[in-house]
């Protein structure tokens, strides 16, 4: 690390400071670390999301124990954690995260099960993604192993990935391996998209939020509709459904709040579907081409088909909407589809089901693109999680990760934690997976269709450092005049490719 990059990295986590302390607002921090270049793509972060929810009770976390769970008497994952692990009793590892469903879960089994089991004292800290930031930044700059385990939004990868222990170099230590942990499990899409830089790996994959379609199947029933499958059938399926029952089911929702990062991502899916990309290989803006205005009016169409409250809504508001029966199909973050079986809030219960979004009619390869970017329908925002290189605990802090991201760990969190952590194919097969494949409140209905999304249809923003600035200040902006109506489509792309063309220089 040179010297401008410590003194970058010192600066950041000053202005994370000032934004705890209230001296410059988020829109503001955002901005500093992109001049400083570090981005954030995190969903929850840019979404400035409220409260999260409680973390699973003891009760709930032990109906989730399996026959491979470290929990369960004489697996080969319990006698692991004794004798491999219990050679580090005593020792403090401390991991720093974003605070999403996940980690809370996670970081509850653990208080009940690997604490107690290796006598490893785990200091888990879960924050806002600035706060996380900044400690890694300051960490990093010092060389000071204050945490033993950072977590990555996948903006930062090409950034850190000098400052973490090689996954590598940690799966060659045969006596430290975890039993299965298996690392060819690891979804091979997920590992390329948010745990590598330039072929070179550098973290374990984290979670994985992703766009998929939902649908109301009794609906579907009653018109006589099919799946759509094309992005034309979409359109004529939502036209139906809004003409036959609209004002009291719409043909679709939409997560439109003008400003918000809700927004920027429910665009780029139409982007990207007409042949759209952000930058091409030479990393130059060229959003505002032919294929851009396409997607444009395609949104824009759809539009026509939603409720009024629409532009109000971010991917929440979006989602409440149809919890509540507004509208008849729409494509968006799977990890909302186990709330609709929820009887406590759902008037959707077993009337939902889950598809592949719809073929886009045009699509660009990530060759084509700039900075990673990765064009698909289904909008991804996943995370990763690393061995810091200046730990003082490598191999606890090893040994520890491999359990945090073991087949076990990860199914009880996609149970436990909203259904954004399966990273793994064997989380798709899991017998508990599988019992939960049916209408009830946390159900895994929509998991098969998250895995085609996952290795199919994903799509990636770029991975420049500027880009949380540029999606949220610029592009989200330009495109809330554009949805309501203020500002036309042309006007609106070129506006937004002169902030990408002055973001990158």
């Amino acid at each position: 690390m040179n010297e401008r990059d410590r003194q970058q990295r010192l600066w950041v986590a000053k202005q994370a400071g000032k934004l705890q302390r209230g001296v410059i607002n988020r829109r503001e921090f955002i901005r500093r670390a992109a001049l400083a270049g570090f981005g954030i793509t995190s969903m929850r972060y840019l979404a400035a999301c409220a409260a999260p929810a409680a973390a699973p009770t003891a009760e709930q976390v032990q109906a989730t124990v399996g026959p491979e769970s470290a929990a369960t008497e004489l697996t080969a994952q319990q006698q692991f954690l004794k004798e491999v692990g219990g050679q580090f009793a005593g020792t403090t590892i401390r991991v720093v995260s974003e605070s999403t469903p996940p980690s809370r879960a996670i970081s509850e089994i653990m208080q009940q099960e690997f604490i107690p089991l290796t006598g490893i004292n785990v200091e888990w800290e879960q924050l806002p993604l600035d706060q996380v930031l900044a400690k890694i930044s300051q960490d990093t700059a010092g060389g000071l192993g204050a945490n033993d385990i950072y977590y990555w939004d996948q903006a930062w990868v090409g950034r850190f990935v000098n400052d973490a222990v090689d996954p590598s170099e940690l799966m060659a230590k045969t006596d430290l391996a975890y039993p299965d942990w298996n690392f060819d499990d690891f979804i091979p899409e997920l590992v390329e998209n948010i745990a590598t830089y330039k072929g070179q790996l550098a973290a374990i994959p984290y979670d994985i939020p992703i766009f998929i379609m939902m649908y109301r199947k009794d609906i579907f029933d009653e018109l006589g509709l099919s799946v759509p499958t094309t992005m034309s059938e979409y359109m004529e399926v939502i036209k139906a459904i809004n003409e036959a029952k609209a004002p009291e089911v719409y043909g679709t929702v939409g997560q439109w709040k003008s400003g918000h990062y809700a927004l920027e991502t429910d665009w780029t899916a139409w982007h990207w579907s007409h042949g759209g990309r952000i930058f091409d290989a030479d990393e130059q803006p060229v959003l505002n081409d032919e294929a851009g205005v396409t997607g444009a009016e395609y949104m824009l169409e759809l539009g026509k088909y939603m409720p009024p409250g629409v532009t109000t809504w971010d991917w929440s508001g979006e989602g409440d909407a149809f919890t509540q029966g507004l509208a008849g199909v729409y494509i968006s973050w799977g990890e909302f589809f186990p709330g609709f079986d929820d009887p406590q809030k759902s008037k959707v219960v077993g009337l939902v089901e889950p598809a592949p979004c719809p073929k886009e009619d045009a699509l660009r390869t990530k060759a084509e693109c700039g900075f990673d970017e990765t064009p698909g329908i289904s909008h991804q925002g996943g995370s990763s999680m690393a061995v810091s290189k200046f730990s003082k605990n490598v191999d606890a802090a090893w040994v520890f990760l491999q359990w945090a991201t073991s087949s076990d760990i990860t199914t009880r969190a996609s149970l436990l934690g909203g259904g954004a952590t399966p990273i793994r194919f064997s989380n798709f097969t899991d017998p508990r997976i599988k019992a939960n494949d049916k209408v009830v409140a946390g159900t895994t209905r929509h998991f098969a269709v998250t895995l085609d999304a996952i290795q199919n249809r994903m799509g990636t923003e770029p991975h420049l450092p500027e880009w949380a600035a540029l999606s949220v200040d610029s592009f989200a902006v330009e495109l809330g005049k554009m949805t309501t109506g203020q500002q036309d489509i042309q006007t609106t792309l070129d506006n937004m490719a002169a902030a990408a063309a002055k973001a990158v220089g």
